[in-house]
């Protein structure tokens, strides 16, 4: 199997050669189908904060699927062709990219507790992108921040978690949906899919009241933006690490009588949901599209700000040749 690996912060990810793993029992082999990028491996690539999450040298990617080609002793739910998900905060709690080699290899050993049926009509890599940017919106929106028709709901970063976040909340029957973003093809993209106003900086929604404000992107001063911007007794839930620390008017914070709330990752059943809205039609992603030897430039474009929707890697099956 081939992979891009990640050694050390400050260091390109090296291509390299390993040994085709072999299924151990209750853990199933994939071949790879595609595997999403996310602004979390552009951190572990530039912060060194990062280095305490991963086991290096290590293959990166954690948004991954793909088809199961061996079983291990023990698996019985899953056969040799399904085509599944890999759920990276998953009952095993050990994340693919981060634990063990992931979805930036053409090849993933994986515990079959972590693994999701992608239903018939959804695409691989549409499965991929749903497997982080898909469930964590979703956990981060419906499970933390408790979103409802009726409330006001603002959300930092039309991305690929903010773009998965605002169609769910539209199918879900929420009217008033905000979006804040400083590239104006976010702001676009935003706008295309329905929210009620779109604004470069969340204090331009400081009159609004929001009940509800989900960061995702937790860059710069947006988590002290956000709560400066939500309503009385609102809620702000953090889910971007673009950053990893924060301020915190605590003046503000306190009269305010508001909540901030983290939000990490997700469950099977969230993505199980999120491949629900995305078979019925109700939810379909912008996905960027690149190769399996594109990915280091991949993720210098979401370095960069240059990606709109969610970047996937898809593979063609080549790879190793």
């Amino acid at each position: 199997m081939k992979g891009w690996q990640f050694v050390k912060t400050h260091e390109p990810l090296e291509l390299v050669t390993k040994e085709d793993p072999v299924a151990q029992e209750g853990y199933v082999v994939l071949e790879t189908g595609a595997i999403g990028l996310c602004h979390s491996d552009v951190g572990v690539l530039e912060d060194e904060g990062w280095m305490s999450l991963l086991n290096p040298p290590i293959i990166m990617g954690h948004e991954c699927a793909g088809t199961v080609i061996e079983l291990g002793a023990g698996v019985t739910d899953f056969q040799v062709g399904d085509r599944v998900a890999i759920c990276p905060t998953g009952p095993s709690g050990m994340a693919p990219g981060y634990a063990y080699d992931g979805g930036f290899g053409t090849k993933i050993h994986v515990p079959a507790s972590d693994l999701v049926p992608v239903p018939d009509n959804i695409e691989i890599k549409e499965a991929a992108s749903a497997t982080d940017a898909g469930m964590t919106s979703y956990h981060a929106i419906f499970t933390r921040g408790k979103a409802k028709p009726g409330m006001k709901i603002g959300l930092v970063g039309i991305g690929g978690l903010g773009q998965f976040g605002l169609q769910a909340l539209k199918a879900a029957g929420v009217e008033e949906v905000y979006a804040a973003d400083v590239s104006p093809a976010a702001r676009e993209l935003a706008a295309n899919l329905g929210a009620t106003e779109v604004v470069e900086n969340i204090k331009e929604l400081k009159d609004k009241e929001l009940d509800l404000i989900v960061d995702f992107a937790g860059i710069g001063t947006t988590v002290k933006d956000s709560l400066e911007t939500v309503g009385f007794g609102g809620t702000v839930v953090l889910v971007g690490m673009g950053s990893l620390e924060a301020q915190v008017n605590v003046t503000d914070f306190i009269t305010g009588s508001k909540f901030l709330v983290a939000s990490n990752g997700s469950t099977k059943e969230d993505i199980a949901a999120i491949y629900e809205l995305m078979a019925t039609g109700k939810l379909t992603p912008k996905l960027d599209e690149i190769t399996f030897d594109e990915i280091p430039e991949g993720i210098e474009r979401l370095k960069r700000g240059e990606v709109q929707g969610r970047l996937v890697a898809v593979y063609t099956g080549e790879e190793e040749n």
